[in-house]
C-alpha cells in the first residue's frame, strides 16, 4: 500500500502516535518521576505537529539536525498549542506570535514552512512580506479612490475615510495566523503604515508569525523619519516572542563550498548539476512566485524559495527592465540562480548591456550568483556594441565563483 518515502512516513507516524498513547496511558508514574515542567516539554515533543514533521524530514536526511534550532522549535510548538486553544464561550483567545530573525542560512524559512504546513489553523496565509505590503497599498489605493458601492463590494462597508480599520477587518476575514518571510522595511510607504496596521490586526486576534534578517529594533535602520515607525517596533515586542535564530555558519555555504556554480555548456550533465544544487539549497522548500514592487510596477519572479530566486536569461534580460528591477532582484534575495544564459552576438546588445546591469546590482549587493551558461563567462560576448565594457562583467563573474565572494553576503547581513 505504501512505498518509499510515504511508507517511511507512515511508520514514524504510527510509531509517534504510540509513543504519546504510551505516555498518556501512563502519565500518571511520569509525573511522579519528573517534575511538571519537564514532563509537560516532554508530552508535547512527542505529540506536537512541528516537531514531528522536523524529525520525518531528520529521518529523510532532507535537513541536518541543528542544535542551535532547539529553542525555535520549542517557540513554535507553543505556538502551535495558542492557537489550537479556545476562549471562553468559543471565542478566539488573544494568541503571542513570534518573531524569528538571525543571519541568513539558519534554517528560518525551512522551519516557517514547516509550521506552516503542519499547523492545524485553517484560516492562514503564508506571503513574502513584500507582496503582502504591495496589496495593503493597493487596498489603500482602492479605499480612497473607490465609490460607496465599490468600496462596499470589497471591504463589506463604505463608512469613513481611514483605511486601516476597512483593511485590517478584511485580512482579519481571510486569515487568522499570517505568515511572512523575510521581513525588512526599506520602504518609507510601508515604515509609515506598518505600526497603525498590525495594531489594528491584533486587536482583531490576527496572529502574527514572521522571519526576519534582522532585529526588530534594526528594522528601517537610518530611515527617514524613523521616529513614526518605533511604534510598530513596540508593537512587534509586546505581540511576539522574539527568537533568535543562531548557528556557527549558514548551511548554504557549507553546501556551496568547493561546489560549481557556473555550469557550462547547455548539455545535460551541466543541468543536472545546476538542478541538484538548486535542488539542495531549497532543501525541501516549496517554490512560489513574487511581485517585486518598484517604481509603480512590479517585477515578477515565477520561482523563489525564501532568500533564493531562479530565473531564466530572457526572464530577467530578455525584457525591458532597468537598474532599479535589477537592484530590487539584489536587494531582496541573497542568491540567484540564472538558468539558459546564450552566447551573445552584435543582434543581442540590448540583452549583453541588460546582463551587465544585473550583474553589477547583484554584485554591489554580494548577492550570490549561480549560472547555466551555454559557455565560459570569457566566450559569452567576444563582439559587437559594449563588448569592450563587458569584459568588467566577465572579471566580476570570475570573482563571483570564489569561496571568498561566497561569504561576502553573510558578513555584510551581519554587519
Amino acid at each position: 500500500m505504501f512505498g518509499g518515502v510515504w511508507e517511511k512516513r507512515f511508520c514514524i507516524w504510527v510509531y509517534r502516535r504510540r509513543e504519546a498513547t504510551r505516555i498518556l496511558q501512563f502519565g500518571a508514574g511520569i509525573r511522579e518521576r519528573l517534575p511538571p515542567a519537564p514532563y509537560e516539554g516532554y508530552l508535547l515533543a512527542m505529540t506536537s505537529r512541528i516537531r514531528n514533521a522536523y524529525d520525518i524530514r531528520v529521518e529523510e536526511g532532507v535537513i541536518t539536525p541543528e542544535p542551535a534550532q532547539a529553542a525555535l522549535i520549542g517557540a513554535l510548538e507553543r505556538l502551535e498549542t495558542d492557537l489550537s486553544k479556545k476562549g471562553l464561550f468559543g471565542a478566539l483567545p488573544e494568541v503571542k506570535g513570534i518573531y524569528i530573525w538571525g543571519p541568513p542560512g539558519r534554517g528560518k524559512s525551512m522551519l516557517m514552512d514547516l509550521f506552516y504546513s503542519s499547523t492545524p489553523e485553517q484560516k492562514k496565509v503564508r506571503a513574502h512580506f513584500h507582496a503582502f505590503m504591495a496589496r495593503i497599498h493597493d487596498l489603500v489605493k482602492q479605499w480612497r479612490d473607490g465609490t460607496p458601492r465599490s468600496r462596499k463590494d470589497v471591504f463589506g462597508t463604505s463608512k469613513g475615510d481611514d483605511p486601516i480599520p476597512p483593511i485590517a477587518a478584511l485580512i482579519a476575514s481571510e486569515a487568522r495566523l499570517l505568515c511572512f518571510d523575510e521581513l525588512q522595511v526599506t520602504d518609507i510607504a510601508d515604515a509609515m503604515i506598518l505600526g497603525r496596521l498590525f495594531e489594528a490586526l491584533f486587536e482583531k486576534k490576527v496572529v502574527l508569525a514572521v522571519t526576519s534578517n534582522r532585529a526588530p529594533e534594526d528594522l528601517y535602520k537610518n530611515g527617514i523619519n524613523r521616529q513614526l515607525f518605533l511604534p510598530f517596533i513596540d508593537i512587534i515586542r509586546q505581540r511576539c516572542d522574539v527568537v533568535e535564530t543562531a548557528g556557527a555558519r549558514d548551511f548554504r555555504l557549507d553546501r556551496m563550498a568547493g561546489a560549481k556554480v557556473w555550469f557550462s555548456p547547455l548539455d545535460a550533465e551541466a543541468r543536472q548539476g545546476f538542478e541538484t544544487l538548486w535542488s539542495d539549497l531549497k532543501g525541501g522548500e516549496p517554490e512560489e512566485p513574487i511581485a517585486l514592487p518598484v517604481l509603480g510596477r512590479e517585477v515578477k519572479l515565477e520561482r523563489t524559495v525564501g532568500g533564493m530566486a531562479r530565473a531564466t536569461f530572457n526572464e530577467l534580460c530578455g525584457r525591458p527592465l532597468g537598474p532599479q528591477d535589477y537592484l530590487a532582484v539584489a536587494r531582496r534575495f541573497h542568491t540567484l540562480f540564472l538558468a539558459d544564459v546564450p552566447l551573445l552576438s552584435p543582434a543581442n546588445h540590448h540583452e549583453a548591456r541588460r546582463l551587465v546591469t544585473l550583474v553589477d546590482a547583484l554584485y554591489e549587493a554580494k548577492t550570490r550568483l549561480v549560472v547555466l551558461a551555454e559557455a565560459a563567462p570569457e566566450a559569452l560576448y567576444t563582439e559587437g556594441v559594449g563588448a569592450f565594457e563587458f569584459e568588467r562583467t566577465v572579471s566580476r563573474f570570475n570573482e563571483m565563483q570564489s569561496e571568498a565572494w561566497l561569504e561576502q553576503r553573510e558578513e555584510a547581513e551581519a554587519a
